[in-house]
């Protein structure tokens, strides 16, 4: 609730939002009405809003221009598993790691790099589609300066911050939980 709060809160400052219909006519001309990931056709029905760096604690994602995307729904599921990290070991933001799995980084093939293979069977092919959709999602994030701007300190302070709001809810959960109980 805190990054979306967060999230509408700097779109007034901005006078842009992502929910409207032109940022999502922008994007979709940007990226050839492709998914950015693996750059399947996005059809109705097959296609989600997808967070490049995901609103979670750990990523610190807003719903903001220059961090939302329009991608398959196949690989905004797919890359869950990198946005879920605590750590990640392939690149500093969870799309980024995402296309970092090309099969030569891991120790063991893991499913992610399983997913691409099944998405670019020929290893070169493989490497160089996930190369290029790097630099193009990389080119996509730099037409949205004040974004940049605003990610620099939050990547600093917004993951402890939200862990502490994490657990700060946690607790207080436990107690009105334990005081029903009681109660009941």
């Amino acid at each position: 609730m805190f990054l979306h709060e967060l999230s509408r809160k700097i779109c007034r400052d901005w006078g842009i939002t992502v929910d409207g219909e032109e940022y999502g006519r922008l994007v979709r001309l940007r990226f050839g009405n492709r998914c950015p990931y693996c750059l399947c056709e996005l059809l109705n029905g097959m296609c989600v809003v997808e967070h490049l760096d995901g609103m979670s604690r750990y990523r610190g994602g807003l719903h903001v221009p220059g961090n939302v995307l329009v991608a398959c729904k196949r690989c905004n599921g797919e890359k869950r598993r990198d946005d879920s990290l605590r750590t990640l070991t392939l690149a500093d933001s969870g799309w980024a790691s995402f296309l970092s799995h090309d099969g030569s980084r891991c120790a063991t093939p893991c499913a992610t790099c399983l997913y691409w293979e099944s998405v670019w069977t020929d290893e070169t092919e493989r490497k160089l589609m996930l190369s290029t959709n790097l630099e193009r999602i990389q080119n996509f994030r730099s037409e949205f300066p004040k974004f940049e701007l605003l990610m620099l300190p939050l990547r600093q302070n917004l993951p402890a911050a939200l862990t502490q709001l994490y657990a700060d809810c946690q607790l207080f959960a436990e107690r009105e939980i334990a005081s029903l109980l009681q109660r009941f």
